[in-house]
């Protein structure tokens, strides 16, 4: 099991996090992308799990957002 670590932060401190991850994202897409075009399915897969790893964790981040 993974360690796990409290954090506080402000909501203007989360929106920062949600902000970069939500980039971190789009390039982590346009990787696999560029990576199932030139046909290399191992950095496909990677960059496919990479982007679902930051899409699980900004999801929580994005609950977490004030209204």
């Amino acid at each position: 099991m993974a360690d796990t670590f409290s954090l506080t932060v402000t909501a203007d401190e989360l929106e920062m996090l949600v902000d970069a991850l939500e980039a971190d994202l789009e390039g982590y897409v346009e990787a696999a992308k560029e990576a199932r075009g030139s046909g290399d399915g191992g950095d496909v897969e990677m960059f496919k799990d990479a982007a679902l790893n930051i899409q699980k964790l900004l999801t929580r981040l994005q609950d977490m957002l004030p209204e």
